[in-house]
């Protein structure tokens, strides 16, 4: 089941990272992604141990992002991987079955090849300009999101993401689009996590199961 608001943390040390998958779950998040970028893998491999010991407390799904091998070492519940990452199949032959995989896309073109490669949800973005990510693609806006589900016609889902904030989560759901993944606006505030669920509720079913 893929989860209709993603946390994915942010913070200047892997403590950072840390104390945000803390409050994130002890704010009801039910869908996390650490995303640890520029460190060493010993470090990511120690922070995502600790990641996966408060989210298995907690009941909250762990996704790592980029690093599959370590996802699979701490059994975490998947793996996200950007663009440049490895491939979907590659990953998916390595993972345990039940692991689910997401792929991070800007274009049509982006999309359809995720979807050849078998991947569980579509991370879509941006949506508007973000801080958090470097290398900024093309802004896509709620127009763009229209214009690629309508080209896509596909049901695995498809997270909208960059620079969400809770002033734009209906009209981007009126697109469509699945769901939300959002880290500066819900760092900033975790009580936010509540606020997300209580507009994405409104705009639909909470989960949408996927097939393994």
């Amino acid at each position: 089941m893929i989860n209709k608001l993603h946390y994915i943390t942010q913070g200047e040390t892997p403590e950072a990272h840390i104390n945000a998958i803390q409050k994130a779950c002890s704010s009801g998040a039910e869908w996390i992604q650490l995303r640890l970028k520029n460190l060493d893998e010993k470090t990511v491999l120690a922070t995502a141990k600790e990641a996966r010991e408060i989210t298995a407390f907690y009941q909250t799904r762990l996704i790592i992002n980029d690093y599959y091998k370590i996802a699979k070492e701490v059994k975490a519940d998947g793996v996200h991987l950007g663009k440049t990452d490895t491939c979907p199949l590659k990953a998916r032959r390595y993972l345990d079955t039940f692991a689910i995989i997401g792929g991070t896309a800007n274009t049509l073109e982006d999309c359809k090849v995720l979807l050849d490669k078998k991947v569980d949800y579509i991370g879509l973005g941006p949506f508007q300009h973000t801080t958090t990510k470097e290398n900024l693609s093309p802004i896509l806006g709620v127009a763009g999101y229209k214009v690629l589900l309508a080209e896509l016609k596909t049901t695995v889902p498809v997270i909208a993401i960059g620079g969400i904030t809770l002033s734009t989560v209906t009209s981007i759901l009126e697109t469509g689009i699945h769901g939300v993944a959002i880290s500066g606006d819900i760092t900033r505030d975790f009580t936010n996590i509540s606020r997300y669920y209580q507009v994405l509720k409104q705009g639909g079913i909470q989960e949408q199961v996927f097939k393994l």
